[in-house]
């Protein structure tokens, strides 16, 4: 692997938020070192322009090489998908705190000056979300810890890894909690692709094939927050650069439920479908929002780009993908 010095090190580049953070990252003329665990050509942007590698950040040696010259780290690897994927693989998404840790560590010893830890909605305790009108969940609520099983662990374990190498080190760690982030250029079938992929997806297939007829997991009742990629991409960037020590909501606090997320994207296609629900699917915690308050307060600016905007983006590049898989 490259240590020829790099401004940036997007590990998890391979991955969807990454591909697209790393894009900014080279458009504002930063050099940029993209490391990923999964093979070039399954990665979902590759950029020439950046120092692109193949390695397992879990693996400390690697994690060192990975972070070799650079001044400043996004940490986004990780072993995720979406509810299905993650309620059912509870234990390959808390081995991702290798990674985290490795990575953590390597950076302190490379000397990089700024990280920034991507951490999850996933975090928060899981009785302030049985209820679809939730009240918007505040930072203050990841505690007392009852996080989502397995994903929700390893994130709160890795803030709190990240919080007492600041304390100890003096090391400069900023964390984001990510709220269900969507866009173009993701995970869109196959078992990992969160709620707006999927929805999209569906009703391409329900438009290219003509059947008219929707699965929907759960009722349909549960709800959720959804931020489009390009105001994570803008937030993760100014939460890095701050001096906030403590992890802060990173999402929309635009709350809808998932039968009005299907509508939506319905109302993009120009069909109406038939509905069929499936109860024992994975639906995750009943209802999740962002409180906005600490990054309005902090930064004056929160995510701002419609759920019906970054739906329209999404479904035109998610039909394309479906109707090319239809041949």
């Amino acid at each position: 692997m490259s240590a020829r010095p790099v401004d940036v090190l997007v590990a998890g580049g391979g991955g969807f938020i990454g591909g697209h953070l790393a894009a900014d990252l080279i458009a504002q003329g930063k050099s940029v070192r993209v490391v990923d665990v999964k093979p070039t050509s399954e990665w979902y942007q590759v950029h020439p322009e950046a120092q692109n590698e193949q390695a397992d950040l879990s693996l400390l040696d690697n994690a060192l090489r990975a972070t070799d010259g650079a001044g400043q780290v996004f940490m986004l690897a990780a072993d995720m998908g979406g509810m299905g994927f993650i309620e059912n693989n509870k234990a390959l998404c808390m081995l991702s705190v290798l990674t985290s840790t490795h990575m953590l560590q390597a950076a302190h010893r490379n000397g990089v000056e700024r990280y920034f830890y991507s951490s999850s909605a996933c975090v928060y305790a899981a009785d302030k979300q049985t209820d679809p009108t939730v009240t918007a969940l505040k930072e203050a609520d990841a505690y007392p810890a009852m996080p989502e099983d397995g994903y929700g662990w390893e994130k709160l374990f890795s803030e709190r890894m990240c919080r007492h190498f600041n304390e100890d080190y003096g090391f400069t760690a900023r964390m984001a909690r990510y709220h269900n982030v969507y866009g173009p250029e993701g995970t869109w079938t196959g078992g990992r692709e969160k709620a707006p992929a999927a929805v999209c997806r569906k009703v391409a297939e329900a438009v290219i094939t003509g059947k008219h007829e929707l699965e929907i997991w759960g009722d349909g009742e549960q709800t959720r927050s959804f931020m489009y990629i390009d105001d994570c991409v803008k937030g993760s960037q100014m939460i890095l650069a701050s001096d906030l020590l403590d992890p802060i909501n990173l999402g929309s606090a635009e709350l809808v439920s998932i039968n009005q997320l299907y509508t939506i994207v319905e109302e993009i296609a120009g069909i109406t479908c038939e509905r069929k629900y499936d109860l024992s699917a994975p639906q995750g915690v009943r209802g999740r929002n962002s409180d906005n308050t600490m990054i309005l307060d902090k930064f004056g600016w929160e995510p701002s780009v419609s759920l019906a905007d970054g739906l329209a983006k999404t479904y035109a590049w998610v039909y394309d993908q479906v109707k090319r898989s239809h041949g």
